[in-house]
């Protein structure tokens, strides 16, 4: 078992390490509301607080560029009223000053355009600005959180869903920022300017106007809240596909050799159907919600307005206070009209500020102490590492005891082996080890030191890892080796590789150690990306080694050649080593034997065969296998 990657593929469940968040809802099933998910749009938005008042200054900037920029478009119908009133509305005899007037007009006009213009480019870039800054901090904060996690966040989590509120909930947030909060203000700025430029021009059609458009707002208040839970329900489904086809995605080879290339595809086009069909009911919703205003908010406005033309034949109106109050009508109208487009927008976005939220919110079960103890310097010899009465069950089989009552003391320097059937809790007791999770009872020290009370940095300093299944990244031989310590030189890279026995056929890549290994390390043997695993281990040179099954991947050459290099790494530290094949065990100092997560043997080689017990067993049916089965 790979101990990077104990883990069920499946979604989250509210079990105690989920019960404050949905994070990752079954692809079928749209999840229900939570608490947060029934309140406003603004409340929502108040967890982004943190991310956006350290650019006070931008939004300040963006504030005075949004008031100039909406005081220009509220002066433009007052230039309009002027113009018709003192331009058209002039006698014969004063056509010479109406025209120089008029010309006036015009300038003013043009002079406000520019100021427009301008104020609108600013506004444009510095909010343009902000989104952008905004949502590249956030997305470096939702990451740093997340590989903070313990694997007991991974093994319930799919990184698909992870994923996609890195990408998808974060684009939407981005609009939010950098387009919607502000036109959101510079529409209300214009409804709010619009409607006092109304009262001021007319109190009765104004009254009339207010009244009618304070029963527009009922419905799109309504509709919108229906918009904002099929919107998330929406984001929750596009997140199942997109964890889905991750999943598979990253098990190709094993889909095609069960030829289920079909199968997953129509399991896929299903999700992905259903997304399609919840994105619809929200698109009808939406659509609905547009018909609405733009019927009453329009249909308000033409009847004001025949009653301004009928004022204007009884001479209670000027032409050029029809014409201002025309225009401050329309802006009145076009400012609610793309509040509730904007309003639809931060519905989306809301729910997509929910789901980070919620990400943001989940807490590592493995924490380091507020006052970390320090390790004792190392010694020339290595490492102590003792277990007291250590007892473990994984959080998603709370009822399975993966480790009972298992106690344990590793002299420094010591070697020792661990066999047993799959199962028996060999790889568990590594995860504990490198403090992945916390044991329910029991201790387990650390050169004298409980491993809870050492910060967990220095806690994984002191510990070198081979895994069964080799992490390699999409990066060269070079760095793939050096990721085991970063400020390692070219040489001592080298050095390592000589050491694992893995100089050799880096040597023989295209470009050397300069060489693209390939997503997931697709350009090597499985012998050789074990060989790279051990390397990068060498290199960190730690006091204390866990091998999981380090030479399972080599043939018989190399795994000779891997043996010869891991003795010489053995010396000067501690080492414990998984094995299924006993060969690789027989020289350590010590094997433990483990069955149904305890202890049940602890010898030599040849005392534990002598003892014939389950290791005698085990060496049966693989020394004498034919033997073994009569």
């Amino acid at each position: 078992m790979n101990m990077f990657t104990h883990k069920t593929i499946k979604p989250m469940t509210n079990s105690a390490t989920s019960s404050k968040s949905q994070l990752a809802a079954p692809a079928n099933v749209a999840p229900g509301p939570s608490k947060e998910a029934k309140k406003g749009s603004l409340a929502a938005f108040k967890g982004l607080l943190p991310f956006l008042l350290p650019y006070r200054k931008q939004f300040i900037l963006a504030a005075i560029a949004l008031v100039v920029a909406a005081a220009s478009t509220l002066a433009i119908p007052y230039a309009f009223k002027q113009m018709i009133d003192l331009g058209f509305g002039s006698s014969a005899a004063a056509g010479a000053k109406s025209i120089r007037h008029v010309d006036l007009v015009f300038l003013a006009l043009f002079g406000v355009a520019s100021i427009l213009a301008l104020a609108t480019a600013a506004r444009f870039y510095t909010v343009s600005w902000l989104g952008e800054r905004v949502t590249a901090d956030i997305r470096s904060a939702v990451y740093r959180h997340v590989v903070t996690q313990s694997p007991q966040f991974f093994e319930t989590t799919q990184t698909g869903e992870v994923l996609s509120r890195l990408t998808t909930d974060t684009t939407l947030i981005q609009a939010v920022v950098g387009t919607s909060i502000s036109m959101a203000l510079r529409n209300v700025l214009l409804l709010l300017g619009g409607l006092a430029m109304l009262f001021v021009t007319s109190v009765k059609l104004s009254s009339i106007i207010i009244g009618l458009l304070v029963l527009v707002v009922v419905p799109i208040v309504l509709f919108g809240r229906r918009v904002r839970k099929l919107s998330r329900d929406s984001q929750d489904r596009i997140a199942g596909a997109s964890a889905m086809a991750g999943e598979i995605l990253n098990a190709m080879p094993t889909v095609q050799s069960f030829t289920h290339e079909t199968i997953e595809s129509n399991r896929f086009g299903a999700s992905v159907e259903g997304a399609f069909q919840t994105a619809m009911r929200r698109i009808r919703a939406r659509s609905l919600l547009t018909v609405i205003a733009i019927l009453l908010v329009f249909g308000t406005i033409v009847f004001v307005l025949w009653l301004g033309a009928h004022a204007v034949l009884e001479g209670s109106m000027t032409g050029g206070d029809l014409g201002q109050f025309i225009l401050y009508a329309s802006l009145v109208a076009g400012a609610l009209g793309a509040l509730s487009e904007v309003m639809g927008e931060a519905q989306r976005a809301a729910g997509a500020t929910e789901r980070l939220l919620e990400l943001m919110a989940v807490k590592s079960a493995i924490q380091s102490p507020a006052q970390p103890l320090p390790l004792p310097a190392r010694t020339a010899t290595g490492a102590a590492l003792s277990l007291a009465d250590v007892s473990f069950s994984y959080p998603s089989r709370p009822d399975t005891a993966a480790l009972g009552h298992l106690s344990l003391d590793i002299k420094p320097g010591e070697t020792i082996a661990v066999v047993g059937p799959s199962g028996a809790g060999k790889t568990t007791l590594f995860q504990l080890f490198l403090r992945f999770y916390d044991p329910h009872q029991g201790k387990i020290m650390l050169d004298g030191v409980d491993i809870k009370q050492l910060e967990l940095h220095t806690l994984r300093e002191a510990i070198g890892i081979v895994p069964q299944d080799t992490v390699i990244f999409s990066a060269d031989a070079m760095e793939n080796i050096r990721y085991g310590r970063t400020g390692a030189s070219d040489e001592e890279v080298v050095q390592a590789a000589k050491m694992a026995a893995a100089h050799e056929f880096i040597e023989k890549l295209p470009q050397g150690y300069q060489s693209f290994l390939g997503e997931r390390g697709v350009r090597l043997s499985g012998g050789q990306r074990q060989r790279i695993a051990i390397a990068r281990a060498l290199l960190k040179n730690p006091p204390l080694l866990l091998l999981d099954e380090a030479t399972s991947a080599l043939d018989a050459e190399s795994e000779r050649l891997v043996q010869t290099a891991l003795e010489a790494a053995m010396l000067g530290r501690t080492t414990v080593i998984i094995a299924h094949r006993l060969a690789t065990v027989q020289r350590a100092d010590r094997i433990v034997v483990m069955e149904d997560g305890q202890i049940v043997e602890t010898g030599t080689h040849a005392t534990l065969v002598a003892l014939g017990g389950v290791y005698a067993n085990l060496a049966a049916l693989q020394f004498h296998p034919v033997h073994a089965l009569h």
